[in-house]
């Protein structure tokens, strides 16, 4: 088995398993949330849909034209049914995304040719977590349905530059043997950023309570965190078992 095999074999496997810890992790704790925003949601859309009825009833007739048709398309909008369809689609989504990671994971360290073992695995999960989630939810906490949100392409933006900084960061405290020019550049990175600061989230109200927004910021970041500092171990202990795997095969075959 080439190298190449091996690392992405160990990623496979890798990202399944600990997805699929990841994935009952937020069936748990942060499934239940996203329901429950969604009724608040639910709620909120179907005040906004009334509205425009009542009020074409006596000044705006076109309002009540526009309100079904903006209804229709939303209407026509698949998404799997709650319940077990649900569940199963999001674990499906959950496994494939950790396995992705896992993938990128192992590929920087390719090209920075830093090995992942299992004993700087916890450090590379921390790496990754930190780079992907925690550094980003300074200006973009995670969010639930029926929050308002500034326009999207700038929060990918911005969310993709504290990524690149910070994961620059880390990987230039890795690479880099003078620390003492290291870790101020390093730093810079990883303030710049925040500095510059997230786009501004719209002055509306939410319908969705305070508490489910910081209970839903916090257990996904908890589970996400469980993620990688398994991910990170595990490519560590999947790369020498195929290694060894490997290893013994020639003499098996000659035997």
């Amino acid at each position: 088995m080439k190298l190449f095999q091996r690392i992405f074999f160990a990623a496979v496997l890798a990202g399944l398993a600990a997805g699929l810890v990841m994935s009952g992790l937020q069936q748990w704790k942060v499934a239940p949330l996203i329901l429950a925003a969604e009724v608040y949601e639910d709620a909120e859309a179907a005040a906004a849909e009334a509205l425009p009825h009542d009020h074409a009833a006596t000044t705006a007739p076109t309002a009540a034209i526009a309100a079904p048709a903006a209804h229709e398309h939303a209407a026509d909008e698949w998404k799997p049914d709650n319940g077990l369809p649900r569940i199963a689609f999001t674990v499906l989504a959950d496994i494939l995304a950790s396995i992705g990671f896992a993938l990128v994971l192992v590929a920087i360290s390719v090209v920075a040719k830093l090995e992942i073992t299992v004993k700087n695995g916890l450090i590379w999960g921390l790496a990754g977590w930190i780079t992907l989630h925690l550094a980003p939810a300074f200006g973009l906490p995670p969010e639930l349905p029926g929050m308002p949100a500034a326009d999207l392409v700038a929060r990918q933006t911005w969310w993709v530059a504290t990524a690149l900084c910070t994961g620059g960061a880390f990987l230039l405290l890795a690479k880099w043997k003078n620390t003492a020019i290291a870790i101020p550049i390093a730093a810079a990175l990883i303030l710049i950023p925040h500095i510059v600061g997230a786009p501004p989230q719209p002055e509306e109200a939410s319908s969705v309570p305070a508490h489910l927004a910081t209970s839903f910021a916090a257990s996904a970041l908890a589970a996400s965190a469980v993620f990688w500092l398994l991910v990170g171990p595990l490519i560590g202990y999947f790369t020498t078992l195929l290694a060894k795997a490997e290893a013994k095969a020639p003499r098996a075959v000659a035997a």
